[in-house]
């Protein structure tokens, strides 16, 4: 009698490649999100960043495991992308020693346009001040606003309920929006 051997576990690699590919339109859409937060003249397109996500994630040694653990590694891996884009753009180098003006205070700004953009790299500094003090509000914080998760996704990739997701947001967003306040940041993406 032969003996009937169940099928290898697929390699991290396939899973990874089942995943995208399973989920590229929602790992587009949310790209498109957080680069519509971004400023205008930003040179990364939505494609460049799921694409710039994926090859960062298939270099690492982390495997996903279901759908909410490989969004939320998506989301990790999107703001590192961001925040790379942001650094390398230099910044600090070239406009170290600006006056930041909000849009809303300059004296031509038409009010069409709204409140400024929130800069990437003020809202990775808060969020790594905040994870000083509070881990969890800053992990979800990443996971919504980089990553697009819902309540339900959040509460199953963090072990906690709905509810607890929900005030952990409400508490961790009101402590961004303060240490924002003193930055040319305008309103969290949602």
């Amino acid at each position: 009698m032969l003996a009937v051997m169940d099928a290898p576990p697929p390699l991290p690699g396939e899973v990874l490649d089942r995943l995208t590919s399973a989920l590229y339109d929602e790992l587009r859409r949310l790209a498109h999100a957080r680069l519509h937060g971004e400023r205008a003249a930003h040179t990364l397109q939505t494609t460049a960043l799921v694409h710039e996500a994926y090859l960062r994630l298939a270099a690492s040694e982390v495997a996903p495991v279901d759908r909410v653990h490989f969004l939320a590694l998506a989301a990790g891996t999107m703001r590192r992308v961001l925040i790379d884009h942001a650094r390398g753009r230099g910044r600090d180098k070239r406009g170290a020693g600006a006056v930041h003006v909000a849009l809303e205070d300059a004296p031509e700004a038409p009010s069409a346009l709204g409140p400024p953009a929130v800069d990437v790299l003020d809202i990775d500094r808060a969020l790594e001040d905040l994870a000083r003090l509070d881990a969890r509000k800053a992990r979800l914080l990443e996971l919504h606003v980089f990553g697009g998760l819902t309540y339900g996704e959040m509460a199953e990739a963090s072990a906690i309920s709905e509810a607890t997701v929900h005030r952990e947001l409400r508490l961790g967003r009101a402590w961004l929006r303060r240490a924002l306040a003193g930055t040319s940041a305008g309103p969290l993406p949602e």
